[in-house]
């Protein structure tokens, strides 16, 4: 799924990206302008803001893609964390 973002919408000119796509068994599908709740991605960057970067105030780009990081390696630990369930839940509506 790729929304309106002006670099995903080059995959419709680029003939690399379609040729890779072809033989890859890939079919793109574009969401509509403001519609990125329809992403179902959208929800674990929902629960990755609300994780690390809610509330915070980094000193550097260094220490917040740390975070990240760490984040990232405890989701993938814990993914059945109720807390995590819950908020990806709430945003995944469609």
């Amino acid at each position: 799924m790729l929304d309106n973002f002006s670099p995903h919408l080059t995959t419709k000119k680029d003939i690399r990206v379609g040729d890779w796509a072809k033989a890859n068994n890939v079919e793109f599908a574009y969401t509509p302008t403001n519609s990125s709740w329809l992403n179902r991605i959208e929800a674990q960057f929902t629960a990755l803001r609300y994780f690390t970067l809610d509330g915070t105030d980094h000193s550097s780009h260094k220490e917040q893609g740390s975070m990240i990081r760490r984040y990232i390696i405890w989701r993938n630990k814990h993914t059945a964390d109720i807390r995590l369930h819950a908020i990806v839940t709430r945003v995944n509506v469609a």
